[in-house]
């Protein structure tokens, strides 16, 4: 990837150097568009439901952005041994949480492919001002996650055949719920900086903010919530491979204290998918948005972080 021809261009307010969700493009001095692509394998039996986790994934990254999603295109790969049936649940699916994100899908393409693929490419606008990065959390800022975590366990307990139907439910309507509602909640306050947890789990994703921003980062375990039998999950080791890759990642950058279970440091590092959003904002604005969540957000939600001058390491867990 090193040998990539590096881009540079004026309007770019967004690009690769800081590994943002999206990038931005100004186009004027009132508008700016948020352009991003996201697709992967299935995480779920139900087509349908498939089809509206990859979407609500894919639009996540505008709304970590600071932007409303506008116009979409589906991105496919399906072989030709499954029904046709399949392929069209799962356009349907991805087509609803398009509608509901007050966005427009317009087309797409498809490939055949050795297993079924799909997810979006979703076009996003935003004032140039109001951009958000991962770069620009501010020491002294708290950090709220709008989701809870453990959706990797769960998917693992799932392909086990050991989840009930309840956690199963619960899974999918966590991974479908849109973004939305959060972002609505950041457009009340002032906000800093904001990612969205996906792959590289929470503290894969709090480096990312820490390094970027050049400040660190102390979680509080304690505070973090998790789905309803994640935690028993991990303790029976049905820890997805992903979360062993995010931790050796990062790990001469983490400093954790002793009397964190290892479960748990274990979950902090699993890898999500279409999670929360994480914001980082003064703790006086910290407490407004969680009056907004009370009344808006159908996820748990909570305070699990504060912003530190930077130190030895990036992430200090207690």
């Amino acid at each position: 990837m090193g040998k990539l021809p590096k881009f540079e261009d004026e309007r770019l307010i967004v690009g690769l150097d800081t590994a943002d969700d999206a990038a931005v493009y100004k186009i004027n001095d009132e508008t700016a568009i948020i352009q991003t692509l996201d697709f992967f394998t299935p995480i779920v039996d139900d087509p349908k439901a498939f089809g509206r986790i990859a979407a609500a994934n894919s639009l996540s990254d505008v709304y970590a952005m600071g932007g409303e999603p506008t116009i979409a295109l589906n991105i496919v790969g399906f072989p030709n041994c499954l029904p046709i049936e399949i392929l069209g649940e799962i356009l349907l699916g991805g087509a609803e949480m398009v509608k509901e994100a007050g966005a427009i899908l317009v087309g797409g393409h498809t490939i055949e492919d050795d297993e079924p693929k799909y997810g979006l490419s979703v076009t996003g606008m935003v004032h140039p001002d109001k951009v958000l990065s991962n770069a620009t959390a501010k020491v002294g800022d708290v950090l709220v996650l709008t989701k809870p975590l453990g959706i990797g366990v769960i998917n693992t307990a799932i392909k086990g055949g050991l989840a009930t139907d309840e956690e199963i439910q619960t899974a999918i309507d966590v991974m479908s719920y849109l973004n939305k509602d959060a972002a609505y909640g950041m457009k009340q306050v002032k906000v800093n900086a904001c990612t969205d947890i996906t792959g590289f789990g929470l503290i894969g994703h709090v480096y990312e903010v820490a390094s970027a921003s050049d400040v660190s980062v102390e979680l509080d375990s304690k505070a973090v919530p998790f789905l309803q039998g994640a935690r028993g999950y991990a303790e029976m080791g049905l820890v997805p491979a992903g979360a062993y890759k995010n931790m050796h990642y990062v790990k001469d950058h983490v400093e954790v204290s002793a009397d964190v279970e290892e479960v748990i440091e274990d979950l902090l590092h699993d890898p999500q998918t279409s999670g929360g959003l994480l914001v980082s904002l003064p703790e006086e604005e910290a407490i407004k948005l969680l009056e907004i969540y009370k009344k808006t957000l159908k996820t748990d939600y909570a305070i699990v972080g504060r912003v530190l001058t930077k130190g030895e390491k990036s992430i200090f867990v207690k």
